[in-house]
């Protein structure tokens, strides 16, 4: 990955406020450079306050806080991912078995589904599975796999493992970004499996994004736009990505 020292610098946060924590020699693998590159990189990075240096890695400041209280790092445009969850409401029916990825959009979908009666909900999210774990008319099924303290969540290859030979109605799937040249893009390698075996195992998955992820590009690409049926997004979104959806056969619901 060919980055100037502040894009890769950038990248470095973005994976950190995905994961927690990132070893040396990790991170100078996946952006080909040296570990002296990457120890540079760092020591900036601690300079500025974002995050702690340890022996041969680094991890994000104020991660233990987060952890205790419940609360995802990204709480970026919330009155957009609430008229997102609300319009995924329509779509949600009693009986059904849906899967909710992990995310600041799909919790607010797991806070609206409260009340809600006879339906199953498996999430890879440990703070979704609290909020829907004492209604009385939900099940809640979490997977296994490695736990990824910033986004609260359930990752790799177990976690994908647990999604073989399931079937459910619908899948409603977070993104960190949409490019119109990279596809659904994700900040962390190892949520790569966990997305696909989702998008396998659901008939129908719907991707809820609010408008500010169209254009961005994260850090591993999961694939193209048409491994999903349709996108929930809020109004503002641009009308080149409309023309790309039709053409992909994607259905666009607008949340306004």
């Amino acid at each position: 990955m060919d980055l100037l020292p502040n894009q890769r610098r950038e990248k470095i946060i973005e994976m950190l406020k995905e994961d927690g924590s990132a070893k040396v020699t990790t991170l100078s693998k996946l952006f080909k450079v040296t570990d002296v590159t990457i120890r540079q990189d760092l020591e900036k990075l601690e300079k500025s306050g974002l995050v702690k240096r340890e022996h041969g890695g680094v991890f994000l400041k104020n991660i233990e806080d987060q952890v205790k209280n419940l609360s995802l790092a990204n709480q970026d445009n919330l009155d957009k991912k609430e008229l997102i969850a609300i319009k995924c409401l329509d779509y949600i029916e009693s009986g059904d078995t849906i899967i909710l990825d992990s995310g600041s959009t799909t919790t607010e979908i797991a806070k609206k589904l409260r009340g809600f009666k006879n339906l199953t909900v498996i999430t890879n999210a440990l703070n979704i599975a609290i909020i829907l774990g004492a209604e009385p008319h939900i099940d809640v099924v979490m997977t296994g796999g490695e736990f990824k303290p910033p986004t609260l969540s359930l990752t790799g290859q177990k976690a994908a493992e647990f999604f073989e030979g399931l079937y459910v109605q619908k899948l409603f799937l977070a993104t960190a970004g949409i490019s119109l040249k990279a596809g659904l893009t994700y900040p962390s390698i190892s949520d790569l499996v966990v997305k696909k075996a989702m998008i396998d195992a659901a008939e129908q998955t719907f991707l809820v994004a609010d408008s500010t992820k169209f254009g961005k590009s994260s850090f591993a690409s999961l694939g193209a736009l048409s491994l999903i049926d349709y996108i929930i997004t809020d109004a503002m979104i641009e009308s080149k990505y409309k023309k790309v959806f039709e053409e992909n056969e994607i259905e666009l619901i607008l949340a306004e």
